[in-house]
């Protein structure tokens, strides 16, 4: 018996391990990036753009970058390296920095997957600002309560904040927004608890239904009119929200969020295992950054100020 189950284990191992294999041979299927660049130079090279654009989200009056995303070596492990966001504020719109990077609109259906780090802390100064860490895949709000606005995100906010103190990520699908004053119309999932440290975060969009994962286990579908309907582009960011602030203070609050790398494979449900095999089979034949993920013609505009 022990024979048996030791082989279909072994056997359904070498099945995933042939599928990564295969879809890692059709670069035109998917978008990987392992953020191994040699410089920032050659991160926007692979399509990514820093954000600069003042707006929502976060603090009026805040700025976006520079200095905010940089590219940090794993402590833990020779040659491989993170994507950082760095967000700090001293209280004040004008002494706050909030940080965001883009890949360009061009991503609607298929399994989107990250690797992240989540901070329950800053890494200097005071705790308590109402900090929000997100990875999500959005479109441009072109006026209130835009009909074709397309948005699934992962938020996730160790100081509570929005009314709520308590520690929570949030699993969220847009239908449609007004940014002022305040009304969203979208479908939520709450996981309340601290989720400091690595994570796995899967969002998968297909037939009609979006899907969040969290470490492996699927914790919330939405769909119906809240399922998108344009190209998205792909972001992460970190952010502080208005009226959720510290006093002004002297001591600069500093939080950081890392990113080990990002998956999306287009059109396909990829299952987390499917998922960790993929990323095993592209690092193991030295795909560190694929961009084969067709653009619109003409392409769609990439504004990374959302």
């Amino acid at each position: 018996m022990y024979a048996k189950r030791f082989f279909r284990v072994a056997t359904f191992a070498a099945c995933v391990a042939c599928y990564s294999a295969a879809m890692a041979d059709q670069p035109d299927a998917l978008f990987f990036d392992d953020f191994n660049h040699a410089n920032l130079q050659a991160l926007t090279a692979h399509g990514w753009t820093l954000r600069h654009a003042v707006g929502h989200p976060g603090i009026p009056g805040a700025h976006w970058g520079p200095d905010t995303i940089a590219l940090v070596p794993d402590p833990k492990q020779v040659g491989n390296q993170f994507l950082r966001l760095r967000a700090s504020t001293d209280g004040t719109p004008e002494g706050t920095a909030q940080a965001q990077i883009c890949h360009a609109r061009k991503y609607f259906e298929g399994t989107y997957a990250a690797r992240i780090r989540f901070s329950d802390e800053p890494v200097s100064g005071a705790d308590g600002d109402v900090v929000v860490q997100s990875f999500y895949i959005v479109s441009p709000l072109k006026h209130d309560f835009d009909p074709e606005f397309s948005e699934v995100d992962w938020e996730y906010l160790p100081n509570g904040g929005w009314g709520d103190p308590a520690t929570r990520l949030y699993g969220i699908t847009w239908q449609t927004v007004r940014i002022e004053p305040w009304l969203a119309y979208n479908q939520a999932h709450q996981e309340v608890r601290p989720l400091g440290g690595w994570h796995t975060l899967i969002l998968q969009v297909k037939d009609g239904k979006t899907h969040h994962l969290l470490d492996g286990v699927e914790v919330a579908t939405h769909g119906g009119r809240n399922y998108p309907v344009v190209p998205m582009s792909l972001n992460f960011n970190l952010w502080f929200s208005p009226g959720g602030l510290l006093p002004v203070s002297k001591a600069t609050r500093i939080y950081e969020q890392d990113v080990d790398w990002v998956l999306h494979v287009k059109d396909q449900l990829l299952t987390p295992t499917q998922v960790d095999a993929h990323v095993q089979a592209l690092r193991a034949k030295g795909q560190t950054a694929i961009d084969g993920i067709t653009s619109s013609n003409p392409p769609l505009d990439s504004t990374c100020d959302f």
